[in-house]
């Protein structure tokens, strides 16, 4: 009996420690909020106050990954090394007659939707999107970026990194264009401008604990020069400015999910 007891035993370990290496780690979860002051559209001198929500996952003790603040919503199906890519959607926002006070022509805000590829080296990352607007400006939209991560673990990060941002002809048209009607309602002069790179960027991002608890700080800054066509437009010229600044910081809160 001694010897089946044993046995038993032994048999035990080693299905002990399947169980064990097949159980799911918890995940942990940040989830963040706070404001930013943003341009009131883009193109506009003057700024709004807008949401800054934030959100990360991570599979238990595994540090939280790095995620730029102007990424779009991404979610990564394919995963090789540091590289991967997938879908990826964002909301622009749009532009009413009431924001200036001419009528140059409303743009509504817009779904984009299409897809992401990025190259993660641990202390660099290079990334770009492109998207199409399913409705308002219903153009295309690409950026290309990378971004230098200083980190310790999740305790603190800073990041910072340039940007190219280009797009086609209806999306400069409709939020840089003025059609002959707008041109007539507006007073200013009619204009059609093409595809092309329509800014540059500098984006910065930052967040760290609030000693050992689950709270934290989080925060972005962002600085945008208009070019090209865009910067050419009267209505970046005459009524807005080709300089666009955001400036936004929020409150974080980690916790645990059971699996």
């Amino acid at each position: 009996m001694k010897h089946l007891a044993l046995a038993a035993a032994l048999l035990a370990i080693p299905a002990a420690a399947v169980a064990e290496d097949t159980a799911k780690p918890d995940l942990r979860v940040r989830v963040g909020l706070g404001a930013q002051i943003k341009p009131k559209f883009l193109g506009s001198d003057e700024t709004k106050f807008a949401p800054l929500p934030s959100i990360d996952v991570a599979k238990g003790d595994n540090e939280f990954g790095y995620g730029a603040p102007d990424d779009g919503i991404s979610i990564p199906v394919v995963r090789s090394g540091g590289f991967s890519f997938g879908p990826s959607a964002n909301i622009a926002s749009g532009r009413k007659n009431k924001d200036l006070d001419r009528p140059i022509g409303r743009v509504k805000t817009t779904i984009e939707l299409g897809g992401f590829a990025q190259y993660d080296m641990g202390s660099v990352r290079l990334r770009g999107e492109v998207r199409k607007g399913v409705n308002g400006h219903d153009g295309l939209v690409a950026s290309v970026g990378a971004d230098k991560v200083w980190r310790d673990g999740d305790r603190w990060l800073v990041s910072l990194g340039p940007r190219v941002l280009w797009s086609d002809s209806k999306y400069q048209r409709a939020y840089f264009g003025l059609s002959p009607a707008a041109a007539l309602a507006s007073g200013l002069p009619e204009y059609r401008p093409g595809s092309g790179i329509h800014a540059v960027a500098l984006q910065g991002g930052g967040l760290t604990q609030l000693g050992k608890g689950p709270w934290g700080l989080f925060g972005i800054a962002r600085y945008e020069r208009l070019v090209g066509d865009a910067a050419k437009s009267p209505v970046v010229r005459d009524l807005g400015s080709r300089n666009q600044w955001t400036a936004g910081l929020g409150l974080s809160y980690t916790f645990r999910v059971k699996r």
